[in-house]
């Protein structure tokens, strides 16, 4: 996402902390006698890999992209590093490549513009993102059915313009974002007023509390972040924030500088997705009135750490209970149609529980936000129309959905 310096030249060892482009040694990807050996010396093997960067990485874009850096100095070899350590995932494709600031998308195009395109759905080069964050225009999602749904979520990232992200940023910088995010947050007033919670400094009752609430988040211990370099400095610069009501949080410095959701018991998707949508604005509002906006452009949308999260960044699901469909053999068929995807209510790489699953928007880019919402609630109101069927014995082959 940033302009690129293919050589730095050297400065004086009394100079390097005075200049803005000194190198700094980040990890043992910024070995510069690399360059002295060839690319095919240098190219990783990634035979056994089944990963989007795995793909799209030929030698001949090493070739072109493997002397280039960004302003801040994120390398190619930083790009791919997570991708390279990291062959595949048990249930899902994995992306294989994380940006290291803005400018990344840029300098690497060649690398991310085929990652993207086949991560996204053939979403081009030339395309242009939709952001739409008016609550207003999402239609219903007020009436699932509590019987099945326990609980709704929207979720999203955030990354402060001029700031590296997670996976390269200094300590310095990740300081700022947590400064940043206490002074914006600690203004918020009405249903979104609350209180910021430091890793390093909560107490046993705090942390606790935050356990049983669920909202906690600690160490990454997935190789796919550590690989990135997402945890270093652990747990410095990092917190929670959560509202007074418990369903508006912000997670401070983990996979992107800010992570926003909202969340509430229940299947009213509609006051879930209103309030992320006025918490989400007001929050930028606070960022640029300090002279920090967010990452964003017209192609990309909001610029985030993984790829796979670029445009909306947006994850909306539901926790929902069908017994029957998820046995059903067209259960994926209707996935699909839908344009949606399953998890387990524990993460990303867990089974479901008692037949409870996590269902949530398979896109993030190429649609707008509330085109990503919209899709959830249909979704699954037909899955728990279907469910309901099956409950009776009946055939859910009329209920099948077009295509969307």
């Amino acid at each position: 996402d940033r302009a690129e310096t293919d050589l730095v030249p050297p400065f004086p060892p009394f100079a390097a902390g005075l200049c803005r482009f000194a190198i700094m040694p980040f990890g043992n990807t910024h070995n510069k006698w690399k360059l002295n050996y060839s690319a095919e010396a240098e190219y990783p093997d990634l035979t056994q890999h089944n990963n989007h960067m795995a793909k799209a990485l030929t030698i001949d874009i090493y070739k072109q992209l493997r002397d280039k850096e960004t302003p801040s100095g994120f390398t190619l070899d930083d790009v791919i590093q997570t991708g390279v350590d990291n062959p595949g995932h048990p249930f899902i494709m994995t992306v294989g490549c994380v940006a290291g600031d803005e400018e990344s998308y840029e300098v690497f195009k060649a690398l991310f513009d085929p990652v993207i395109q086949d991560r996204h759905g053939g979403y081009k080069p030339t395309d242009k993102h939709k952001t739409d964050l008016n609550h207003e225009n999402l239609k219903g999602g007020d009436d699932l059915d509590p019987n099945y749904v326990l609980s709704s979520r929207v979720r999203t990232g955030r990354s402060i313009k001029a700031i590296a992200l997670p996976p390269h940023c200094s300590r310095g910088e990740r300081r700022l974002v947590e400064k940043l995010c206490i002074n914006a947050l600690n203004t918020l007033t009405g249903e979104l007023k609350g209180k910021y919670y430091p890793l390093s400094s909560m107490s046993d009752a705090e942390q606790q509390q935050l356990i049983d609430d669920h909202f906690l988040f600690d160490k990454p211990i997935s190789p796919l972040l550590l690989a990135s370099g997402m945890a270093r400095d652990w747990p410095d610069g990092r917190g929670i924030w959560h509202n007074d009501n418990k369903t508006f949080l912000v997670w401070v410095n983990e996979e992107d500088h800010l992570r926003v959701i909202s969340m509430q018991q229940g299947g009213n998707m509609k006051e879930v997705f209103r309030r992320f949508c006025v918490g989400l604005k007001t929050i930028e509002e606070l960022f640029l009135k300090a002279g920090h906006g967010f990452m964003w452009n017209e192609h990309l949308g909001y610029v985030l750490t993984c790829p796979s999260n670029l445009g909306t960044g947006l994850r909306g699901g539901v926790h929902v209970k069908i017994p029957h469909l998820c046995k059903h053999p067209k259960f994926g068929e209707v996935l699909k149609r839908t344009r949606l995807q399953k998890r387990g209510t524990g993460g990303v790489d867990t089974e479901a529980v008692g037949s409870v699953y996590d269902i949530s928007n398979a896109d993030r880019l190429g649609f707008s936000e509330v085109e990503q919402v919209q899709m959830v609630v249909d979704g699954v109101k037909l899955m728990i129309e279907m469910e309901k069927h099956l409950e009776k014995g009946k055939s859910i082959d009329d209920l099948m959905p077009a295509q969307k």
